[in-house]
């Protein structure tokens, strides 16, 4: 059993971030093997704060932490805000890389990021600085060809998910790194 963390950087309940997800969501029910895919949602998360931290945090952050730790890889897709990734992403990537008692939840996780926005670049610009965030977190950031989409909005949609054969094939791709980069950690360990 995989165990893939969804996690969309965008608070929005129609957002093209988690139509990216529910898309993988549906690309990983197709395969074959046995793969599990959580949502993780952003704003549920207070905002990080070093007391709170000292404090146990809150429920929301220790549920947090403890799915991303119990999982094999994340997959996160992000909007762009003025050219970087939304402050509720990097607000859950803080409290992410702090342990629950150890080594952060994000240390080794193999990570596959990609973006989407209704702007003509699908909110590319995010992408580097989130993967910068990642590696500074110790998280493993799946290499791959970026999965940025462009006009999103405008695109088709069935049950929360895109059904554009292209953009379904790029990011079965992005999955199947994913996929590829997790066995050869479990191989690893």
């Amino acid at each position: 059993m995989v165990k893939i963390v969804l996690l969309s950087g965008s608070t929005r309940r129609d957002s093209v971030n988690t139509a990216v997800l529910e898309t993988v969501r549906h690309i990983l029910a197709g395969l074959s093997g046995e793969h599990e895919a959580v949502a993780l949602s952003v704003a549920e998360l207070p905002f990080y704060e070093a007391e709170l931290e000292r404090t146990d945090g809150s429920a929301a952050v220790r549920a947090a932490k403890e799915l991303v730790a119990g999982a094999d890889a994340l997959f996160i897709s992000t909007p762009a805000y003025n050219g970087e990734m939304p402050g509720a992403l990097k607000n859950a990537l803080d409290w992410l890389s702090r342990g629950i008692g150890g080594p952060s939840p994000l240390t080794g996780k193999v990570t596959a990021v990609a973006s989407a926005s209704p702007g003509a670049r699908g909110g590319l610009d995010a992408q580097a600085g989130l993967a910068g965030v990642l590696g500074r977190c110790g998280a493993r950031v799946v290499e791959h060809e970026p999965v940025a989409v462009g006009g999103a909005g405008a695109l088709a949609t069935e049950d929360g998910r895109y059904t554009d054969p292209e953009l379904v094939a790029r990011l079965a791709g992005l999955t199947g790194a994913l996929l590829a980069e997790v066995a050869g950690v479990k191989v690893l360990v």
